[in-house]
């Protein structure tokens, strides 16, 4: 989905950690743990909309959202998935 020259350059807004793109099945609970109300983003925010992919942190504790084709790499639009 990310072009990998760009991933390669990608990293985490608030720790500068690679990030790597997060397979289907992370994506599959992410998006199950919206559909009931269960994941809040960083800031705190009740996250309401599906996400169709993610780049995940090399701690694997956070995950970016992608919507639309776009990394949305904001600090606090990240999900806690640890």
């Amino acid at each position: 989905m990310i072009d990998p020259e760009l991933l390669a350059i990608l990293v985490c807004p608030a720790t500068h950690q690679p990030l790597s793109e997060a397979g289907g099945e992370l994506v599959l609970r992410v998006n199950e743990r919206i559909a009931r109300g269960e994941l809040a983003n960083v800031a705190g925010a009740k996250v309401t909309s599906a996400v169709e992919g993610g780049l995940v942190r090399r701690d694997g504790r956070i995950l970016y959202p992608i919507r639309q084709g776009i990394p949305v790499l904001l600090v606090e639009e990240g999900f806690p998935i640890a």
